[in-house]
């Protein structure tokens, strides 16, 4: 049976693997960017842009690279004319749906706090 100091050992120990996993993500888009290809498989930059309006270009394209780099998503190129560019999650992306479902649960619970008050 684990007394106190073992849970709070098991605690601190968990802050550099979350601190690694919060480098990998990256900036505050990158959660909105993964929901969009977890929800529609593959976006072309254009309709990410569409379906995430308060992003600017560049914050995208600065997202995108910081995701594909830390290998959440691929970049897929078609030569076309003009090129085509498709963005969809890797394995390690789609791994992270689990923490995108986490969040849509306490979003619907504690995410507005408006809409729970008595």
């Amino acid at each position: 049976m684990k007394n106190e100091d073992d849970k709070t050992t098991s605690k601190s120990s968990c802050i550099p693997i979350i601190e690694s996993t919060i480098s990998i993500i990256g900036g505050k888009w990158s959660f909105l960017v993964l929901t969009q290809l977890w929800v529609s498989k593959k976006k072309r930059f254009s309709e990410l842009q569409k379906s995430l309006p308060k992003v600017s270009s560049k914050a995208l394209t600065d997202t995108l690279r910081n995701l594909e780099n830390n290998g959440m998503i691929i970049r897929e190129v078609f030569p076309t004319v003009p090129v085509t560019v498709e963005y969809s999650l890797s394995e390690k992306g789609a791994d992270f749906q689990n923490v995108l479902h986490a969040m849509e649960v306490w979003g619907e619970k504690w995410g507005d706090e408006s809409m729970h008050t008595n």
